[in-house]
C-alpha cells in the first residue's frame, strides 16, 4: 500500500517539554485520515513538522515520498493546506486572491475555481478582512481546491463554525477531492465521524492508535450487565475493560477490545451470575471520552 504520509520515530521538544515523541505513522494514500486527541496533545504541531514549518528534533517524516525538511515549491504545488490560524492577505478581494495565486500553481483549474466560488457563495468583490470566519474557511479552502491537489492537509478547520458553514465546507471538500488523500485534526468528532475513514489518536505526544475507523467502531462496546441483587465490583478485571462501575445491580463497562464471542465468555467466566449482558456500539465522541479518561488516570 502506497502512503502519503509517513513519519519516523518522529521526535519534537520545545527545550524541555516534549511535543512529539516518537511518532511512527502511515496514512494511506486516498485515505480521509483524521488525527484527534486532546489539547496539546501534539496535533498542531506534527502537521507543522510534516509542512516543513517546524524542524524535527528526532526521526524523519515523508510527505508524498518527500523528506519534508526537502519539501520545494513544486512539492507544495501538490499540498492544499488549511490552518485555523492562517494568515491571509487581508487586503485583498476574494477574487483578487484567487487570480493572485493562480500563477503559483501550473494545475490551477479556473472552472473548479469558479465552481468553488459558487458552490461556498463567496462574495469575490469583498476584501478578506471584511470576511466572516466561516467565509475566511471557505476561501482558504477554495483557493487550496482550485489546483487538485494530491493531499490536503486540514489542521482544526472547523473551530467555532456554526452546523451551516461546517456542513458547507464538509461538502464543498468531499465533492471536490475524489482521489485526494485529506489529513485532518480536528476537536469535532461528530463531524470527523461522518466521513473519515481511517483515525489516530494522538495523546501527549504518542500515538496511542491508528487504524481504520470501522476497525475502530467494531472493537469498542459499553458492555452492561445486569444482576438480581446489586453487585461489586471484583479486583483485577482485564486492562482491557475501561471505567468500570456499579450503580446498583447494574454494572458498566467499556470494552475496548471487544470481541461477539471472545467478550461474552469473559464476562460469564468474571460474573457468572449477570441475568444479562448487553453490548452496545459507541460514537466516536465516546470512545475519545474513554480513551482520554483512561490515559489521565493512568
Amino acid at each position: 500500500m502506497s502512503h502519503a504520509i509517513c513519519t519516523y520515530a518522529l521526535e519534537k521538544r520545545f527545550r524541555r517539554t516534549v511535543a512529539l515523541g516518537g511518532v511512527d505513522l502511515q496514512v494511506p494514500e486516498g485515505s480521509i485520515y483524521a488525527l484527534v486527541g486532546p489539547n496539546g496533545a501534539g496535533k498542531t504541531t506534527a502537521i507543522k513538522v510534516l509542512m516543513n514549518i517546524l524542524r524535527p528534533t528526532a526521526g524523519r517524516s515523508e510527505v508524498l515520498s518527500t523528506d519534508s525538511r526537502r519539501l520545494a515549491p513544486r512539492d507544495f504545488a501538490q499540498i492544499g493546506y488549511v490552518s485555523e490560524n492562517q494568515e491571509m492577505p487581508e487586503w485583498m478581494t476574494v477574487a483578487y486572491f484567487l487570480n493572485f495565486l493562480r500563477p503559483f500553481y501550473p494545475t490551477w483549474d479556473d472552472a473548479l475555481a469558479a465552481e468553488l466560488v459558487r458552490q461556498l457563495q463567496l462574495p469575490t468583490d469583498r476584501k478578506l478582512k471584511h470576511l466572516s470566519r466561516g467565509m475566511r474557511m471557505k476561501a482558504s479552502l477554495a483557493s487550496s481546491l482550485a489546483y487538485r491537489p494530491k493531499l490536503i492537509v486540514l489542521d482544526e478547520p472547523f473551530t467555532g463554525l456554526d452546523a451551516l458553514v461546517r456542513d458547507e465546507l464538509i461538502e464543498g471538500l468531499l465533492a471536490r477531492a475524489e482521489g485526494t488523500t485529506i489529513f485532518i485534526s480536528s476537536h469535532d468528532l461528530a463531524e470527523i465521524e461522518s466521513f473519515a475513514s481511517h483515525i489516530g489518536y494522538l495523546d501527549e505526544g504518542k500515538l496511542r492508535f491508528s487504524e481504520e475507523l470501522e476497525s475502530l467502531s467494531a472493537r469498542f462496546r459499553e458492555v452492561v450487565l445486569t444482576f438480581e441483587v446489586p453487585h461489586p465490583l471484583p479486583a483485577n478485571l482485564p486492562a482491557a475493560w475501561l471505567q468500570p462501575e456499579t450503580t446498583g445491580a447494574v454494572v458498566r463497562f467499556i470494552d475496548s477490545q471487544f470481541d461477539a464471542e471472545r467478550t461474552p465468555a469473559g464476562v460469564r467466566q468474571i460474573f457468572p451470575d449477570a441475568r444479562d449482558i448487553a453490548a452496545n456500539g459507541m460514537p466516536l465522541r465516546s470512545i475519545f471520552v474513554a480513551l482520554a479518561k483512561a490515559s489521565r488516570h493512568a
